[in-house]
């Protein structure tokens, strides 16, 4: 099948995370050492202001009409912006704009199972057909439910109905109000296709893995996998501009514009869209204070998990679990993982049309990092801010002062 804007949600998704976190046509710099499960013991560098600036102000490699970035952690904070907040108005980023964070939502859902599991509520070796029967094919192999968590499913590829599919930039605009649910999203697994591998021997990055994760969260305690985190995670820790959009189209209150350029080049605004067909896996929106304030309390021991179920989210697959393509695993429970400039990383990447950002953090908080921007083209040159992104909070600032 040829792939299409919403099939290649995985494939966009996967290319992006392959640049960030193996050092995939990365300058000599952002090489990227194989993923570690132990925490770095290295001291993060000062902040280098000037790349810190330097990567926000490029609004041109790739095209992109707006960038902000949140550098916080024990050593120093900074926070940049760059284009605007929509370009009709010309009004300017402000920190607490909402934005569509796409599949970070995988760390609030990977953070509710795991709540889960430490109160003995799930099972993470128990296979999810056990907490979902019927809803898998009878054919496929047994997947523990920490097989969904760290992409080593096996699950085959999805076909996505001819009448969805998105070919071209006009066609995803056409579709902007298409209505999913979790079963049909669920149902475009192939009933008649082979596992991709055996569940537990390979990796492979899909979206799919965690709409039965939410799914598991609605079966365990009977209520919508939004309401479980905002309940759970959300009010508690006090993230009032994260949400959860369901059915609903629209960003409310001030938000940063998405957009999306159409075959002839002219920007059109891709803000309103439903959501609903990244169910459990891609919808949340929030900002990057939000998100900062996410990934600090998440790897704080005993603020969202305790200290041993915290650790899971660190736990790398067995050595010999490499990617489908050779290259090392580089996922764990709900986070994903990279080394540059000798500083480790542990967090998520995100991408929805005319949106893309990430929250990253060293396991010992001494840096945390959050960005937000808005590609007008949804290709592969958006792995460029990514790696342009993670280079700068982690590039040695030493004399920057003078600068």
């Amino acid at each position: 099948m040829t792939p299409t804007f919403l099939s290649r949600r995985a494939l966009v998704g996967a290319t992006l995370t392959a640049a960030l976190l193996g050092g995939v046509a990365a300058p000599a710099a952002m090489a990227a050492t194989p993923p570690v499960a132990s925490s770095s013991a290295v001291t993060v560098p000062p902040l280098d202001t000037a790349a810190l600036r330097a990567a926000v102000s490029d609004l041109n490699h790739p095209q992109a009409t707006a960038v902000q970035l949140r550098v916080g952690g024990k050593a120093g904070s900074w926070y940049g912006t760059a284009g605007v907040a929509d370009r009709a108005t010309g009004a300017p980023i402000r920190q607490d704009d909402t934005f569509r964070a796409g599949s970070i939502t995988k760390m609030f859902v990977a953070a509710a199972v795991l709540q889960l599991s430490a109160e003995g509520k799930v099972d993470l070796d128990k296979p999810i057909q056990d907490y979902l029967p019927g809803v898998l094919p009878k054919s496929y192999a047994p997947i523990k439910v920490s097989q969904l968590l760290n992409h080593t499913s096996g699950l085959p590829s999805e076909n996505i109905p001819a009448s969805q599919q998105k070919n071209t930039p006009e066609q995803v605009l056409e579709h902007r109000y298409d209505r999913w649910t979790p079963q049909q999203i669920v149902a475009t697994l192939p009933a008649d296709a082979p596992m991709k591998f055996a569940p537990g021997t390979k990796q492979e990055y899909r979206g799919m893995n965690y709409v039965l994760s939410a799914m598991l969260l609605e079966k365990v305690t009977g209520k919508p996998y939004g309401k479980v985190i905002g309940d759970r995670i959300l009010r508690p820790l006090g993230l009032h501009h994260t949400s959860f959009p369901g059915n609903d189209p629209k960003l409310h209150g001030p938000h940063v514009h998405g957009y999306l350029a159409m075959s002839d080049g002219t920007l059109k605004d891709a803000t309103e869209y439903d959501q609903s067909e990244a169910w459990g896996e891609g919808e949340v929106i929030s900002t990057t204070g939000d998100l900062n304030r996410f990934i600090t309390a998440l790897f704080t021991p005993g603020k969202v998990l305790p200290k041993a179920t915290l650790d899971k989210m660190f736990e790398m697959p067995a050595p010999d679990v490499r990617m489908v393509d050779g290259s090392p695993a580089r996922y764990s429970v709900g986070l994903q993982t990279v080394t540059i400039n000798g500083v480790t990383l542990w967090g998520k990447t995100g991408e929805r049309y005319g949106y893309n950002s990430a929250v990253m953090a060293t396991r010992d908080l001494q840096r945390t990092a959050v960005y937000s921007w808005t590609p007008t083209h949804r290709d592969d040159s958006q792995m460029q801010v990514s790696l342009r992104m993670a280079d700068a909070v982690t590039k040695s600032g030493v004399g920057a002062a003078a600068r």
